[in-house]
């Protein structure tokens, strides 16, 4: 499982796209915007990173339920959608409600002898009700919050060594963000990015130790 060599204590895992498929909105978005569900998910996640990114740039953070919002808002008027209150409501409930990808709770009951641990943009108020409805077993979910910055801000991934009680040369990273493993990477971290898509790494100056097509082959 170490991809440097060095036995890892903990697992830290990325939790929006990662464990959580941020795209099973899809069917509340199709059922207001028939036709259209598919593309609103797709805008909707594109700003809801962009904003995290500008305003971790700008100095000017707001929690992630604050910034899913706006993205929503954005997302649906530049696709000339209506979008009541009623459906905001409906469709941000949906990221409390997230399912996992198929390999994530097989994978976590096979994954003993580390800590497993989540490090995420997501606000309290977002990660709690979705990881209280996945059932997955964690020692630790934390938040960028604590900060009042985004990822991929290095004080973001200190975060879980300080946390965790744990050096970060025994942390092994995992996202299916390229952005963010390589920026974990770059931190320090022994890093796994889950290409399940298939794409080309970004050139940031990095590489992940290992690229795996699914959670279960970090088990391999």
């Amino acid at each position: 499982m170490e991809p440097s060599g060095t036995k890892l204590q903990a697992l830290v895992f990325d939790a929006y796209g990662t464990l959580f498929d941020v795209h099973s909105v899809l069917s509340r978005c199709e059922a207001f915007f028939a036709g259209r569900g598919a593309e609103l998910s797709r805008l909707w996640r594109s700003k809801q990173l962009e904003y995290t990114w500008l305003r971790s740039l700008m100095g000017r953070y707001a929690p992630f339920s604050t910034v899913t919002r706006e993205a929503l808002a954005y997302a649906c008027e530049a696709l000339d959608l209506e979008l009541t209150a009623e459906r905001m409501e409906a469709l941000m409930s949906e990221y409390g409600m997230l399912a996992t990808f198929p390999d994530v709770v097989p994978a976590f009951s096979r994954l003993k002898g580390v800590k497993k641990a989540i490090l995420s943009n997501g606000s309290p108020d977002m990660l709690e009700p979705v990881v209280a409805h996945s059932g997955l077993a964690l020692d630790a979910v934390l938040s960028v919050d604590e900060l009042k910055v985004y990822k991929p801000t290095p004080a973001v991934y200190a975060l879980a060594v300080r946390k965790l009680n744990i050096g970060k040369e025994r942390i092994g990273f995992v996202s299916s963000n390229c952005w963010d493993a390589l920026a974990a990477k770059s931190y320090g971290f022994s890093v796994f990015w889950i290409n399940r898509a298939g794409a080309p790494v970004d050139r940031l100056g990095f590489a992940p130790d290992r690229i795996v097509a699914g959670l279960d082959e970090i088990l391999l």
